[in-house]
């Protein structure tokens, strides 16, 4: 069996630019400039780049990666592509100092270059797949915490943990989200936008649930505190299987996951369970999803304090 690293757009630049348009321009090449879609023509003389365009109504040029986060890259494309599939087939993930040695590339670009997929990954507002569950479906909310141990501290300050709340529908997608605190005012808002009211709304005993009772057509609690995991389909153990493949990532692949880009590391975690084999899709599949999320989200080295990138972590 061939390796899937053979395939021609892991190897040769015209064919990734080729597989990135049919992921963005699907029903054919889109000018940038003006949105011609007829009147534009593939440039194919001996000194031209691939993959660039030609726009004969506003007379400019272009190429599929204007806007997104592959811009002014002076990595080449298939070696993007190579890196998105890295990091959309590790179940944990894959570390820039893993695609630092794997690529040849300097570790700053290695880490610049793995922020900017991920922030590919991120679902702003989840316009295609709506509300999480549904009649008939289970949703299941939970929290967690990530961060060092006091106990693995020689000396110095507590290292601080981060909230994370997710909400998983059984046999569907997650949504993973970084807040501030576990309370009520943090996430009942989220609960709201994200959770399908004629779901079976499944949690734990936490009085921050209390409120959502009336909201869905049936909400079941389990004891964890009374060691009560399970009765009968009420129960949290997806999340918290999702939080162990998770947690077992940030330390054992990354180490170290700031609170300014854990956002990020969430999308990526997101993604990859929600288009997990089980739900019917391939590395392939995962990684085409991933591509589709590249548009209108270039990140630059230069720009706001969320963007900018401090130092390579991991």
């Amino acid at each position: 069996m061939p390796s899937i690293l053979d395939k021609p757009y892991f190897r040769d630049e015209a064919a990734a630019y080729a597989k990135l348009e049919s992921i963005v321009w699907p029903n054919g090449p889109v000018c940038v400039h003006c949105g011609e879609t007829n009147r534009i023509g593939l440039l194919k003389g001996t000194a031209t780049r691939p993959g660039v365009y030609k726009c004969y109504r506003c007379r400019k040029q272009f190429r599929v990666t204007v806007g997104t986060v592959f811009e002014a890259s002076h990595i080449a494309l298939r070696h993007w592509l190579q890196a998105v599939f890295l990091m959309v087939s590790s179940k944990k993930g894959v570390s820039s100092n893993q695609i630092h040695r794997t690529m040849g590339i300097t570790l700053k670009s290695a880490w610049f270059m793995t922020h900017r997929i991920r922030e590919a990954m991120k679902q702003p507002g989840w316009p295609t797949g709506g509300k999480l569950g549904g009649s008939g479906m289970v949703v299941e909310a939970d929290e967690t915490f990530v961060g060092g141990k006091a106990a693995n501290r020689a000396y110095g300050p507590i290292p601080l943990k981060q909230a994370v709340f997710a909400l998983v529908e059984r046999n569907g997608g997650v949504r993973s989200f970084h807040v501030p605190d576990v309370t009520a005012a943090n996430l009942v808002p989220i609960i709201a936008r994200h959770a399908h009211v004629d779901s079976r709304f499944m949690t734990d005993e936490a009085n921050t649930y209390s409120r959502t009772g009336r909201w869905f057509r049936d909400q079941q609690t389990v004891n964890h505190a009374a060691k009560e995991y399970v009765r009968d389909d009420a129960y949290t153990n997806t999340l918290e299987g999702y939080f162990s493949i998770l947690k077992r990532g940030i330390y054992g692949i990354y180490q170290h996951v700031s609170e300014a880009h854990l956002n990020r590391y969430l999308a990526e975690f997101d993604i990859r369970h929600t288009n997990r084999i089980k739900t019917g899709s391939d590395d392939m599949a995962r990684m085409d999803r991933a591509l589709a999320g590249i548009v209108d989200k270039r990140l630059t080295y230069r720009g706001t304090d969320r963007n900018r990138a401090t130092a390579p972590h991991a």
